[in-house]
């Protein structure tokens, strides 16, 4: 408690004879020394550099900086006669009951450059802030803390900054609006940009925030010295370093705005002196800044693709990411077509494996009903998907592309026809032009293909060689498991191909690394998601080799109570690359990886572990996975051979 200003120093705080001491008190820095019989109390900011004295030493009676050296008084905060500026002292007086120091009261705080730049971020809808702090971003970060207290936002502090990038590429991709990530200059910023890599190829809004070496060293070599704006250049959309004159607001709308406008990474380098210089400026809102991005197709395209349409015998629908918005329009046209609907990778449970025409995933993680059903079609009609190689899409067929993108339309090879324009928009235009269509009702065809599906699927799941739990095994007993509400996280490797193909989605979205396709991504994004919709479950489902790569992102789960369920499937090998290797005709080589009991290590984290090593405890494990409070992992020894 203090009383006139003085304050009671903690008795395990008090120096011993020679010593010197950094000290907390009433949340200032203070050097507390003591000389014999005499205490000293001085600012712990050296006037040179600021080094902390209270992490010096005293020789000779004299307080010498640990930074530089230079010496003082460390009673009264002069220096030898000649030799600089002195230090602030306080008064200080050992009683009875203590040492107490007497400290000025408190500067009320002043409003800054970075609370302009926070309050800008909050207006435009910027609610969740995922990084670490750190020397060059201080400044920010006490305006994130403000607002924080004032219920405006969120904070995660992660453990790697790969991390926070993940999380927030992961919450543009649910949700389309942006969520921040945020890091020191050097090497806090470059370990953001494989998961800012992941953001711009999949197109989810992310906002990332450097701090920056003070401006008048920056060029010059100084320590963590990094031309940022060079480094992000090719990753965002746009880059900008704030400077002291700049309109420091304006800065950080059009950082959003380019964000949601361009669907990708906007990135603000704030030097740590301007951070903290004070500003009385306003925060830009959104107000008049923004114009929706829905716009409806042409009246002759629209005319063309109904033809199309129309005429086709077997049309089957191919859904990608792009139509995650348009999901009614889709089904209420496939419905009226007696047409299946497929969808990519990214899509999986756009349309839910239980829908009379849904079809599951295809490509190179999907199903036989999807590739069969897409080699008998007629017309392809593909809405919102990129074209990937790795769904392999039938080029050769006739196709209606309907995309808001015009860069997106024959990407990758000619089309037949095109709609630019929203999805929802463009559907409507097209069920209006349609007329009476020629389509036959596939969905005995749909219903036929799954009955062979889940028969092989069966089969699958009852493999076992003692040698570990099949894929099979694991993503039917979660097909069971999964609450219909969930988001489902997942990493890169065979286990994500296997979802793909055997966990039958009753509409749970899943988030993915698509483009990029960045091992790691499964568990970070699956904090991200969490963010974006912390009343849905959120279930990360990794290989040991992508967990291992942020398992300590674990304990940020624990801090922050954050309740991913984790399904890790461990066969103690990078399994994709053995694989690799093995179809390329090379020889198995350094894949084998040494793994902790994961289990164990989600207990020694503060989570709930749960391990399985064979197929008879799933259903057991599964159900309380999903029982448990909190963060939970539940691993499966996984045979690598049952894929």
């Amino acid at each position: 408690m203090a009383e006139n200003g003085w304050h009671r120093v903690d008795p395990a705080d008090v120096p011993a004879d020679g010593r010197v001491r950094s000290v907390t008190v009433d949340g200032r820095g203070v050097a507390l020394s003591r000389c014999g019989a005499r205490l000293g109390a001085l600012e712990n900011h050296c006037p040179h550099q600021g080094g902390p004295l209270g992490e010096g030493s005293i020789e000779k009676g004299w307080l010498r900086c640990p930074w530089h050296g230079y010496d003082y008084d460390p009673v009264t905060g002069q220096p030898p006669e000649g030799f600089g500026d002195a230090v602030a002292t306080y008064p200080v007086e050992e009683r009875a009951d203590g040492v107490f120091v007497r400290l000025p009261d408190p500067a009320p705080p002043a409003r800054t450059v970075a609370d302009v730049l926070v309050e800008t971020l909050v207006a435009w809808g910027v609610r969740h802030v995922f990084g670490m702090v750190g020397h060059s971003n201080l400044g920010f970060a006490e305006a994130l803390r403000r607002a924080e207290a004032r219920g405006e936002l969120t904070y995660f502090g992660i453990r790697h900054e790969g991390a926070a990038a993940f999380a927030a590429s992961a919450y543009g991709k649910l949700t389309g609006r942006p969520a921040a990530c945020f890091a020191i200059a050097g090497p806090g910023s470059t370990n953001l940009l494989t998961g800012l890599y992941d953001a711009k190829l999949d197109g989810a809004p992310v906002l990332a925030i450097s701090g920056q070496v003070p401006s008048k060293v920056l060029g010059r070599g100084a320590f963590q010295d990094v031309d940022l704006s060079a480094v992000f250049r090719d990753v965002a959309v746009s880059t900008t370093t704030v400077h002291s004159g700049s309109d420091h607001g304006e800065l950080a709308a059009l950082a959003v705005k380019h964000a949601l406008d361009r669907r990708g990474v906007a990135h603000l380098v704030l030097p740590d002196e301007v951070q903290v210089q004070p500003s009385d400026a306003e925060p830009s809102t959104p107000d008049g800044r923004r114009a929706g991005r829905a716009g409806p197709p042409g009246a002759a395209a629209v005319t063309a693709a109904a033809a199309l349409v129309r005429n086709a015998r077997r049309p089957v629908f191919v859904v990608g990411h792009g139509a995650r918005d348009a999901a009614a329009e889709v089904t209420a046209l496939a419905e009226r077509l007696g047409a299946p609907v497929l969808t990519t990778f990214k899509a999986k449970g756009l349309v839910p494996d239980t829908h009379p025409l849904g079809a599951g995933v295809l490509g190179r993680s999907g199903t036989p009903v999807a590739s069969w059903l897409m080699n008998e079609a007629d017309v392809l009609v593909a809405v919102g998907a990129s074209f990937s190689n790795h769904t392999g899409i039938a080029a050769y067929k006739p196709i209606l592309q309907i995309d808001d993108d015009p860069a997106a339309i024959g990407r990758f090879d000619a089309v037949t026809t095109s709609l630019l324009g929203d999805a929802r928009l463009a559907l409507d235009a097209l069920v209006a032009e349609l007329g009476e269509p020629k389509a036959e009702d596939q969905r005995a065809d749909v219903a036929a293909r799954w009955a062979i599906w889940r028969a092989e699927k069966a089969r699958r799941v009852a493999d076992d060689r003692g040698r570990g739990v099949s894929a099979a095994a694991v993503f039917d007993a979660l097909s069971r498991h999964l609450p219909a509400d969930a988001v489902v996280t997942v990493d890169v490797g065979n286990h994500a191909y296997s979802l793909g193909r055997y966990l039958e989605s009753k509409g749970q979205p899943v988030l993915m690394s698509g483009y990029l396709g960045s091992i790691g991504f499964g568990y970070p994004a699956a904090l991200g998601a969490w963010a974006a919709a912390p009343d849905r479950p959120v279930v990360a489902v990794t290989g040991d080799g992508g967990f291992g790569q942020y398992a300590t992102e674990l304990t940020t789960a624990v801090k922050y109570g954050i309740p991913v369920k984790h399904v890790l499937l461990n066969n103690n090998a990078l399994g994709k690359i053995s694989k690799e290797q093995l179809a390329g005709d090379y020889p198995v080589w350094q894949t084998s990886l040494v793994n902790p009991d994961w289990a164990a290590y989600a207990e020694l984290c503060g989570a709930t572990g749960i391990a399985v090593t064979g197929r008879e405890q799933l259903d057991e494990a599964m159900a309380a996975l999903f029982a448990a409070e909190g963060p939970t992992l539940l691993c499966v020894e996984q045979d690598a051979e049952l894929l």
